[in-house]
């Protein structure tokens, strides 16, 4: 049917007004489509450019290289060492199992470390790198880099691991490195500290000694690297790297030869001995006996070694010089003195009648000597080491000013160094035992203090500054860190210390003549080389209580009892007498007498410290000659032009 013109028209106005909706819906398509992609593309670039990037390149951290540990002279005490190692990651290795099935085809892996790994992969972000095995072969790793294709997740990568060159000699001092744990983690040293590098699987960190306590100034910085990942997440290639810092290197006040000749001297005794330098308070020696190899701990200790060291009674473990607190018997007997006849409650030249024992409040206190030393000055008590005169005094100071008077020699005080346990040691007074005994000071405990007993603990470490400080005048502070990456650290020499020089002298001259003197108690293990005299003061402390019943039929003799029954032996000294230069102090653990076990291990170490090597036979009594001839021949020293160490990698 023919439409008319007018119909035609509005059909016509219709359609125009479609076409132009239609366009316009179009156009606003096109223009949000248009919007979108500038959005995407120019507004939002950076982030789906990071986005893309994540799903094809991985960071990862690198651990930085550990500081190395030298002695004064430069020789390596903790080195980093070359190690081959396989590392897994959990996500990009898909099915763990078969990956590890395959890998053992490969590589001899040990079932524990197996079930290590995997229970590592578990508790870890998928993310973090878990070590397999470290300590391989280059075979083992050439292997592995070979069937890398089928063993997606696997790396295996060259790393460091911690050595340790001088073994048992320095194990108490340098410590050694292990495993970061759980426990280090919450409830340990590092509880507070967040560095990400400890949430690496099997991170090395200190566990003792110095390892530990300068575990933030050795461990250095984190780096990283940026690797290409396919889409299995297998590695492609490594895009660029940004290391991190080194830690820094220490250089430790210690004479390396002087510390293997100390260690060798307490061989087959359960000892310890301190060699402090009297002019800068750097400790050139500080031995216990016996040790370990550290480098045990860092490649792995076998249950039999650890039982071994663990069930020793001589406590190998045990950095007894500065952890074992002791009785310190006769050596405190200058404290006493000093506290005495600085406060003017005795002269010098007052006697005391000493008759072998002094009955207190119904209690009587025996002198070593049964027969007692007759009438005793200063001087001769302690040349002699009488007790009776310092039980004494001891009632006219008090136990305040004596406790006094200890704390400023360095008994009772705990000694800033970079050691595990440091013990403070106890410098008893009234008020310390009714804090920590809620209990009365009796007159008693004042008299067993005047010797070194009773309440009286001290380190070989607090006798040998107490020594310096006698030798010296002066508040000299044990120092054990010489310089972080070459930066000196300060001087332990100390400032003059306010006493009365006249008894500080008559102190030092009756030191001279206990080791000097006929009649002195160590005047066997005397040094006889001019100009190399020493002062010196034996010691012997008590480990168990003598009854009424045993002195009546007479004491038993420390040979004859069981040996964790014995006395323990100590010795004091310095030397040169006239020009100080070293201050020793030695602990043999139920040794005995100090005179008889303790003393000429004192004398040796001092002549070697002096001589810096091995001394002349003419520098000890004739008498002594084919004694110390065997006891040379018996040394287990090592050849020091054997021992090296790797740089840093």
């Amino acid at each position: 049917m023919k439409r008319g013109p007018q119909e035609a028209q509005d059909s016509t106005r219709w359609i125009n007004r479609r076409t132009f909706v239609m366009g316009g819906v179009q156009l606003g398509i096109i223009g949000a489509l248009g919007w979108r992609m500038q959005s995407m593309q120019v507004d939002q670039a950076a982030q789906y450019r990071l986005l893309a990037e994540e799903n094809r390149i991985n960071v990862r951290l690198i651990a930085p290289s550990r500081g190395l540990i030298f002695d004064r002279d430069g020789r390596p005490l903790a080195t980093n060492e070359q190690n081959y190692r396989i590392v897994i990651v959990r996500e990009d290795a898909g099915d763990i199992g078969e990956v590890l099935a395959r890998l053992t085809q490969l590589v001899d892996l040990r079932e524990e470390d197996l079930t290590r790994a995997i229970e590592e992969m578990e508790r870890r972000s998928p993310f973090v790198p878990v070590t397999i095995a470290d300590r391989l072969s280059w075979e083992d790793v050439a292997q592995v880099a070979v069937n890398a294709p089928a063993l997606p997740g696997v790396t295996a990568e060259v790393g460091l691991s911690r050595g340790y060159p001088m073994g048992p000699d320095l194990a108490h001092v340098v410590g050694y490195v292990g495993p970061v744990s759980d426990f280090d983690l919450t409830r340990g040293y590092l509880s507070e500290d967040e560095d990400p590098l400890l949430q690496i699987p099997k991170f090395p960190v200190g566990k003792t000694g110095i390892e530990a306590k300068m575990e933030q100034t050795l461990r250095g910085s984190a780096g990283t690297k940026r690797i290409e990942v396919n889409a299995v997440g297998r590695v492609m290639r490594e895009l660029d790297r940004l290391p991190g810092d080194a830690g820094a290197d220490l250089q430790l006040s210690i004479d390396t030869q002087l510390q293997n000749f100390v260690q060798a001297r307490l061989a087959g005794e359960s000892a310890s001995a301190v060699v402090l330098d009297c002019e800068t308070g750097d400790i050139r020696a500080i031995a216990s006996s016996p040790s370990f190899d550290p480098n045990l701990f860092t490649r792995g200790i076998s249950v039999k070694d650890w039982t071994d060291l663990n069930e020793n009674k001589y406590r190998p473990l045990a950095a007894k010089a500065v952890q074992g607190i002791y009785p310190p018997g006769s050596t405190f007997k200058m404290i006493t003195a000093l506290a005495a006849l600085e406060a003017g409650v005795v002269g010098p030249e007052e006697t005391v009648y000493c008759p072998g024992h002094m009955t207190v409040s119904g209690t009587r206190f025996h002198c070593w000597k049964r027969g007692g030393h007759g009438n005793m000055n200063f001087h001769e008590s302690l040349k002699q080491s009488c007790d009776v005169y310092y039980y004494d005094i001891s009632q006219r100071v008090g136990i305040d000013r004596i406790s006094e008077m200890a704390k400023r020699f360095g008994i009772g005080v705990k000694h800033d160094l970079p050691l595990s346990a440091v013990a403070t040691g106890i410098a008893p007074n009234r008020e310390w035992k009714r804090l920590t005994r809620d209990e009365s000071w009796r007159i008693g405990d004042t008299i067993n203090a005047s010797i070194g007993q009773g309440y009286v603990l001290s380190s070989p470490l607090q006798l040998a500054v107490m020594t310096a400080r006698l030798a010296t005048g002066r508040s000299v502070t044990p120092r054990l860190v010489r310089t972080v990456d070459g930066i000196a650290q300060p001087s332990g020499a100390g400032k003059q210390m306010e006493l009365n020089q006249n008894i500080l002298n008559r102190i030092r001259r009756s030191m001279y003549d206990v080791c000097n003197h006929r009649r002195g108690t160590a005047y066997r293990s005397r040094i006889v080389a001019e100009g190399l005299e020493m002062a010196g003061k034996t010691g012997t402390s008590q480990v168990r209580r003598i009854t009424v019943e045993e002195r009546a039929r007479g004491v038993t003799r420390n040979e004859d009892l069981p040996w964790e029954r014995r006395d323990h032996a100590l010795y004091v000294d310095y030397a040169p007498y006239d020009n100080p230069r070293y201050a020793v102090a030695v602990i043999v653990e139920h040794g005995g007498g100090g005179s008889r076990a303790a003393a000429p291990i004192g004398r040796d170490i001092t002549l070697q410290a002096l001589y810096e090597g091995e001394p002349p036979l003419e520098a000890y009594p004739a008498g002594v000659h084919e004694e110390i001839k065997e006891m040379r021949a018996r040394l287990n020293l090592r050849n020091f032009d054997d021992v090296s160490g790797s740089d840093k990698a």
